[in-house]
């Protein structure tokens, strides 16, 4: 069965967001579906955490056990932690990721807007207490989990992420912004990660 890769666009974003590009077009140019190595998926988020956290479980228990990559965005990388504290064989990559994004988004009550899709909702306190609910409290095996922050993150502390998973291995750069300047360029070591989390799945089976 090919390996799963999940992309995990943040907050008020959506798969046409430059990353999820960038990401699609790694894929068309190394022909990674065509050797049917991998599967990629770039999932619409409904804006209720609750919604989008179901959505990616039921995505993830399509692969039945299998090893799942996930890259999360901003709010993505908030999930990708949790999806990686509660599936054992996800690996997990956190691209600025948002650390607190309850506190964050407190500050936004009322109606929101899809910078993307257009759509418009109101954001209120159902979402807070749906972000809290999916805090990770204990980190899953740090092997299983890798973070790319810049610290020109103009929406995000960087310094939380870098503080807050000091047992990770971290990639952090200067400059950049929220929106991670030069993705495309840490795509091919992203892949070169998850296939070292392959290696050690395979240890582990093996003893």
């Amino acid at each position: 069965m090919p390996h799963a890769v999940i992309y995990i666009h943040g907050f008020n974003s959506s798969p046409l967001s430059l990353k999820a590009q960038q990401l699609q077009q790694y894929f068309v140019e190394h022909q990674l579906l065509e050797k049917a190595e991998y599967e990629l998926h770039v999932p619409e988020l409904d804006h209720q955490p609750e919604v989008a956290i179901a959505q990616l479980q039921s995505l993830i228990e399509r692969y039945d056990g299998q090893p799942v990559l996930v890259i999360g965005s901003s709010l993505g990388g908030y999930y990708s932690l949790w999806l990686a504290a509660n599936f054992e064989k996800v690996c997990a990559v956190l691209i600025n990721p948002a650390v607190y994004p309850y506190r964050l988004l407190a500050d936004l009550l009322g109606e929101n807007q899809n910078l993307y899709t257009g759509q418009r909702y109101i954001l209120d306190e159902t979402h807070i207490e749906q972000l809290k609910a999916v805090d990770v409290k204990q980190l899953p095996s740090p092997s299983s989990v890798l973070l790319l922050s810049q610290m020109g993150d103009e929406t995000l502390d960087y310094r939380e992420a870098v503080d807050k998973y000091p047992s990770i291995e971290q990639r952090v750069s200067e400059g950049g912004d929220h929106g991670y300047v030069n993705f495309e360029q840490e795509i091919a070591g992203i892949f070169t990660f998850y296939e070292q989390h392959l290696q050690r799945l395979k240890l582990q089976n093996n003893h």
